[in-house]
């Protein structure tokens, strides 16, 4: 058996903000996603630079 290194058995803690009520986990799982679509958008794709020597 699978030693677990957080107890999943209770409820979830959750974080509220005026009317917004979301879970701790749903809003790391969010924060998480936004930091890559970010960095999806920051970090340049690999590009293939052509040598031309004179042919073509």
């Amino acid at each position: 058996m699978v030693l677990q290194a957080i107890s999943l058995d209770g409820p979830a803690k959750f974080f509220n903000w005026g009317f917004i009520s979301i879970s701790i986990p749903n809003l790391i799982i969010i924060v998480l996603i936004v930091i890559l679509f970010v960095l999806a958008l920051v970090v340049p794709f690999p590009t293939h630079k052509e040598h031309s020597n004179g042919k073509e």
